[in-house]
Protein backbone atom coordinates (compact mmCIF):
# COMPACT_ATOMS: atom_id res chain seq x y z
CA UNK A 1 0.00 0.00 0.00
CA UNK A 2 1.19 3.83 -1.04
CA UNK A 3 0.82 6.21 1.65
CA UNK A 4 1.74 9.99 1.65
CA UNK A 5 2.58 12.41 4.72
CA UNK A 6 -0.25 14.67 5.74
CA UNK A 7 -0.14 17.37 8.05
CA UNK A 8 -3.14 18.55 10.33
CA UNK A 9 -3.77 21.76 12.18
CA UNK A 10 -6.62 21.71 14.86
CA UNK A 11 -7.96 24.45 17.74
CA UNK A 12 -10.45 24.62 20.34
CA UNK A 13 -11.19 27.03 23.41
CA UNK A 14 -14.08 26.75 25.92
CA UNK A 15 -15.08 29.27 28.88
CA UNK A 16 -14.56 27.95 32.41
CA UNK A 17 -17.79 26.41 33.74
CA UNK A 18 -19.77 28.20 36.33
CA UNK A 19 -20.58 25.11 37.89
CA UNK A 20 -18.57 22.28 39.90
CA UNK A 21 -17.76 20.37 37.38
CA UNK A 22 -14.76 18.24 37.21
CA UNK A 23 -11.70 20.04 35.03
CA UNK A 24 -10.37 17.30 32.13
CA UNK A 25 -7.20 17.89 30.04
CA UNK A 26 -5.15 15.68 28.02
CA UNK A 27 -7.72 12.99 29.24
CA UNK A 28 -6.96 13.41 32.76
CA UNK A 29 -8.96 14.84 36.06
CA UNK A 30 -6.94 17.97 37.19
CA UNK A 31 -7.41 20.26 40.25
CA UNK A 32 -9.69 23.31 39.62
CA UNK A 33 -12.67 25.02 37.90
CA UNK A 34 -14.26 22.94 34.80
CA UNK A 35 -14.78 23.51 31.38
CA UNK A 36 -17.80 24.00 29.80
CA UNK A 37 -19.09 21.48 26.81
CA UNK A 38 -21.46 19.65 25.31
CA UNK A 39 -18.25 16.71 26.25
CA UNK A 40 -16.10 17.36 28.64
CA UNK A 41 -14.74 20.31 27.68
CA UNK A 42 -11.00 18.63 26.89
CA UNK A 43 -9.39 21.19 24.31
CA UNK A 44 -6.42 18.89 24.43
CA UNK A 45 -8.20 15.87 23.02
CA UNK A 46 -10.35 18.88 20.81
CA UNK A 47 -7.48 20.41 19.47
CA UNK A 48 -5.80 16.57 19.03
CA UNK A 49 -8.98 15.21 17.08
CA UNK A 50 -9.64 18.54 14.64
CA UNK A 51 -5.69 18.02 14.24
CA UNK A 52 -6.35 14.26 12.99
CA UNK A 53 -9.20 14.95 10.86
CA UNK A 54 -7.57 17.80 8.97
CA UNK A 55 -4.68 14.95 8.25
CA UNK A 56 -7.13 12.42 7.40
CA UNK A 57 -9.61 14.60 5.41
CA UNK A 58 -12.29 13.55 7.63
CA UNK A 59 -13.97 17.34 8.48
CA UNK A 60 -13.90 17.90 11.72
CA UNK A 61 -15.12 17.02 15.48
CA UNK A 62 -17.95 18.89 15.05
CA UNK A 63 -18.54 16.22 11.83
CA UNK A 64 -17.72 13.22 13.36
CA UNK A 65 -19.72 14.05 16.77
CA UNK A 66 -22.22 16.74 16.23
CA UNK A 67 -22.85 19.62 18.09
CA UNK A 68 -25.14 20.47 20.62
CA UNK A 69 -26.48 18.70 23.87
CA UNK A 70 -28.33 16.51 21.64
CA UNK A 71 -24.91 15.24 20.04
CA UNK A 72 -23.63 12.02 19.95
CA UNK A 73 -20.31 13.56 21.66
CA UNK A 74 -22.98 15.14 24.51
CA UNK A 75 -21.58 14.31 27.68
CA UNK A 76 -18.75 11.91 26.57
CA UNK A 77 -15.16 11.79 27.95
CA UNK A 78 -12.22 13.19 25.87
CA UNK A 79 -10.34 9.72 26.30
CA UNK A 80 -13.70 7.83 24.50
CA UNK A 81 -14.49 10.40 21.59
CA UNK A 82 -10.26 10.39 21.10
CA UNK A 83 -10.02 6.70 21.32
CA UNK A 84 -13.41 6.70 18.39
CA UNK A 85 -10.86 8.27 16.22
CA UNK A 86 -7.81 7.11 16.55
CA UNK A 87 -9.81 3.39 16.00
CA UNK A 88 -11.31 5.79 12.77
CA UNK A 89 -7.93 6.37 11.61
CA UNK A 90 -6.39 2.93 11.78
CA UNK A 91 -9.47 1.46 10.14
CA UNK A 92 -8.44 3.62 6.87
CA UNK A 93 -5.08 2.74 6.79
CA UNK A 94 -3.53 6.52 8.55
CA UNK A 95 -0.31 5.73 11.07
CA UNK A 96 0.15 8.91 13.41
CA UNK A 97 3.86 9.80 13.50
CA UNK A 98 3.74 12.80 15.99
CA UNK A 99 1.57 15.19 17.53
CA UNK A 100 2.35 18.52 19.25
CA UNK A 101 -0.25 20.10 21.60
CA UNK A 102 0.23 23.83 23.07
CA UNK A 103 -2.46 24.47 26.01
CA UNK A 104 -3.05 28.20 26.30
CA UNK A 105 -4.14 29.45 29.13
CA UNK A 106 -2.96 30.68 33.41
CA UNK A 107 -4.79 27.40 34.37
CA UNK A 108 -4.62 24.31 35.14
CA UNK A 109 -0.18 24.49 34.92
CA UNK A 110 0.22 21.29 32.93
CA UNK A 111 4.22 21.46 33.51
CA UNK A 112 3.79 19.02 36.41
CA UNK A 113 1.98 16.63 35.08
CA UNK A 114 3.51 17.32 31.55
CA UNK A 115 4.40 13.37 31.62
CA UNK A 116 1.61 11.70 32.68
CA UNK A 117 -0.53 13.44 30.01
CA UNK A 118 1.76 12.94 26.83
CA UNK A 119 1.80 9.16 27.76
CA UNK A 120 -1.94 9.18 28.16
CA UNK A 121 -2.37 10.40 24.89
CA UNK A 122 0.20 9.03 23.27
CA UNK A 123 -1.65 5.25 24.42
CA UNK A 124 -4.24 5.63 22.46
CA UNK A 125 -2.80 7.75 19.57
CA UNK A 126 -0.12 5.17 19.15
CA UNK A 127 2.72 7.66 19.00
CA UNK A 128 4.71 10.19 20.79
CA UNK A 129 3.11 13.50 21.93
CA UNK A 130 4.85 16.60 22.82
CA UNK A 131 2.73 18.65 25.30
CA UNK A 132 3.61 22.75 26.08
CA UNK A 133 1.88 25.33 27.68
CA UNK A 134 1.90 29.14 27.52
CA UNK A 135 0.27 31.72 28.45
CA UNK A 136 -0.89 35.28 26.92
CA UNK A 137 0.72 37.98 29.36
CA UNK A 138 -2.82 38.84 31.11
CA UNK A 139 -3.71 39.48 27.04
CA UNK A 140 -7.21 38.11 26.15
CA UNK A 141 -10.42 35.73 27.35
CA UNK A 142 -7.29 33.36 28.49
CA UNK A 143 -5.03 35.88 29.84
CA UNK A 144 -8.09 37.21 31.73
CA UNK A 145 -8.53 33.72 33.33
CA UNK A 146 -11.85 32.91 31.42
CA UNK A 147 -11.20 30.34 29.67
CA UNK A 148 -8.47 28.29 28.21
CA UNK A 149 -7.48 27.04 24.73
CA UNK A 150 -5.47 24.44 22.57
CA UNK A 151 -3.52 23.95 19.38
CA UNK A 152 -2.39 20.87 17.55
CA UNK A 153 -0.60 19.35 15.06
CA UNK A 154 -0.20 16.05 13.74
CA UNK A 155 1.70 14.33 11.05
CA UNK A 156 1.13 10.94 9.62
CA UNK A 157 0.59 8.89 7.01
CA UNK A 158 -2.36 8.36 4.73
CA UNK A 159 -3.27 5.85 2.70
CA UNK A 160 -3.88 6.46 -0.92
CA UNK A 161 -6.94 5.58 -2.07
Amino acid sequence: MDNRLSTGLGFDAHRFASDSRPLFLATLQWEGQGIEGDSDGDVVVHALIDACCAAADLGDIGSLFGVGPQSLGSGMRGDAMLSTVADMLRSRGCTLRSASVVVVGNRPKVGPRRVEAQQALGSILHCPVSLTATTTDGMGFTGHGEGIAAMANVLMDVART
